[in-house]
């Protein structure tokens, strides 16, 4: 029994190395673990917090809270909305900010839901486009308001066919105050004139901008008690980049920096300081040996007669032209034209003022 026991335990020990030596296997990943590393998770379009690689490729996009004012005009977009469109359907209209993201502009054309009217506006200051989304709901709500339908009953909507020229017209006549609201909402900050370029029911045919730049999506929501629908504002980073500073304030007016005091102060100081203006009569290049050769009594022929204008300079700035004259015992020079107007920039550069 005692040899058993003892073979037992040798056949044992005999196996531990073999087990240990068998290698580890490794766990794989199954599909939901790979989307979630990647940021390709369900959802993660209307997800405000992405991560992974996703996180990395959207990282270019500009988050519209860099631009503070932009919320503050889109929320006086709202109030002047709610007023203009309380006069044009004579009903009670509730207008709503959804929410303002920053997306691509290709990725947007794809996320239209379809059947839509898609108005492609002009901002002429800003020489560049935007776009102006209206869903179904939102237009037959229009539809059944404008033209006297019955409270609390359903719209009645047909699938499968295109806008006809009443809706479109009906459509376009909103779109049109919304536009004049828009002018409004940026007077304060700029003065910018929205004007309605095209109507258009496919999103190919309103690409007003390259599918991977940046664009911010404003999403209304429009409430006409029991009716309603959502409006989408769509400005490409481009159309917003001259007004771009503005945006970035934190209040109507900001200065940045600017110290209105000091820039008085300093400009007040400038005019008081005392330049050196030197009269030119004319100019020639010689040889370094020969002016060294020269000697007392030498003398140098000038290409100018004594009658000829002279130039007056500040420096290295032409600043005007004159005639070389004598007032009592003093040579003068008397002023024949204004300042030049590139010595005027050049001194407005330093000076802040003509």
């Amino acid at each position: 029994m005692a040899e058993a026991a003892q073979s037992a335990e040798w056949e044992t020990a005999e196996n531990e190395p073999a087990a240990a030596a068998e290698p580890v296997v490794e766990r794989i990943l199954n599909q939901d673990e790979i989307d979630s590393l990647l940021g390709f998770g369900v959802g993660e379009e209307e997800s405000a917090s992405r991560s992974g690689v996703r996180a990395i490729i959207n990282s270019a996009l500009v988050s519209y809270e860099r631009l503070p004012m932009l919320e503050i005009v889109f929320d006086r977009l709202v109030r002047l909305m709610t007023t203009s469109l309380r006069n044009f359907t004579s009903d009670n209209v509730e207008v709503s900010l959804d929410q303002i993201t920053s997306v691509r502009f290709g990725d947007y054309l794809n996320s239209i839901p379809l059947p839509a009217i898609i108005a492609v506006f002009r901002a002429e200051e800003l020489d560049n486009f935007g776009l102006a989304t209206v869903d179904s709901n939102l237009i037959y709500s229009v539809v059944d308001v404008l033209l006297g339908g019955r409270r609390g009953a359903a719209s009645a909507r047909v699938e499968g066919r295109p806008y006809t020229t009443i809706e479109r017209m009906l459509v376009t006549r909103m779109i049109e105050v919304v536009l004049a609201d828009a002018k409004q909402a940026f007077a304060p900050l700029t003065s910018v004139n929205f004007s309605l370029d095209r109507i258009e029911t496919n999103p190919r045919f309103a690409a007003i901008a390259r599918p991977p730049n940046a664009a911010i999506v404003v999403k209304l929501r429009i409430d006409m008690e029991d009716r309603g629908g959502r409006l989408e504002l769509l400005l490409p980073y481009a159309t917003l980049e001259p007004i771009r500073k503005m945006l970035l304030q934190q209040f109507m007016g900001e200065k940045f920096g600017r110290d209105n005091i000091w820039e008085g102060h300093l400009a007040s100081e400038l005019w008081a300081t005392t330049l050196e203006v030197r009269v030119l009569l004319d100019e020639m290049q010689r040889p370094l040996g020969e002016m060294l050769d020269l000697k007392v009594g030498d003398t140098l022929m000038l290409d100018a007669p004594p009658e000829s204008p002279v130039i007056m300079k500040c420096g290295d700035v032409e600043l005007s032209r004159g005639s070389v004259g004598r007032m009592g015992h003093s040579l003068a020079v008397r002023v024949d034209r204004s300042i030049a107007p590139n010595a005027q920039q050049a001194m407005m550069k330093f000076g802040g003022k003509k």
